[in-house]
């Protein structure tokens, strides 16, 4: 070969490994500048380590536990004055219920007077804790300070309450079914004032199945004191 074919061909050479190099340059820079996706946000955990608190289901599904924060983030002030008022009046209705319902097992004679007292217990027992948790949710008291829960409809007084406790047999059953009637309406009655004026819907539902169930109730009561 040529002097000048030698130096043709070492340039080509050189320019080749320069174009080599030049590539890998350019592909090495490319992933330098290359933005890493953004990771994800982190979602909050259920087991965090502040406050909880007890969350009402539905009526008729079990309540959870759920952190606070999240709670007050999720909850909506769909609630009005009325729809806290109701709450809390029927928790110590109901709590008296049960406590009528409780002297049946030793003192009524009629099985199905018994039966009765026996769904009071399983239906409302449960529905207090609804109650209970809806006002922990939100942060509301569960007492009225200086209210006298006494002159609420349906109510019976402490004498009355006596003297169901110390009945016994066919005494008990017509004074039980008689009280618990007068009870049950005014159980009625609230339920469905709040249908009127309350603003939550699923404290309307609350409302409209103690309506519903306990008005079902009475009627069977009034049959018992007709036979």
């Amino acid at each position: 070969m040529t002097v000048r074919g030698r130096w043709v061909l070492a340039a080509v050479t050189t320019v080749a490994l320069l174009l080599v190099v030049a590539v890998a340059l350019l592909r090495s820079g490319s992933g330098a500048d290359r933005t890493p996706p953004a990771p994800k946000a982190a979602t909050a955990s259920s087991d965090s380590d502040g406050p909880s608190v007890v969350v009402p289901g539905r009526p008729g599904e079990s309540a959870q536990v759920r952190p606070a924060d999240e709670v007050r983030a999720t909850a909506s002030p769909a609630h009005n004055t009325m729809d806290a008022w109701f709450v809390r009046m029927m928790i110590p209705h109901h709590a008296q219920a049960l406590e009528m319902a409780a002297l049946a097992p030793e003192r009524a004679a009629d099985p199905q007077v018994k039966a009765l007292a026996d769904r009071i217990r399983a239906g409302q027992g449960p529905e207090i804790d609804y109650l209970r948790s809806w006002l922990q949710a939100r942060g509301l008291p569960a007492e009225v300070a200086g209210h006298d829960h006494g002159t609420m409809r349906g109510m019976q007084s402490p004498e009355a309450m006596r003297r169901l406790a110390d009945a016994r047999g066919a005494d008990f059953d017509r004074l039980f079914v008689r009280m618990m009637s007068d009870h049950h309406a005014g159980a009625v009655e609230m339920s469905t004032n709040l249908l009127k004026v309350g603003a939550e819907p699923m404290l309307q539902e609350f409302a409209n199945s103690v309506a519903v169930e306990q008005n079902v109730e009475i009627n069977r009561m009034r049959e018992l004191l007709a036979s």
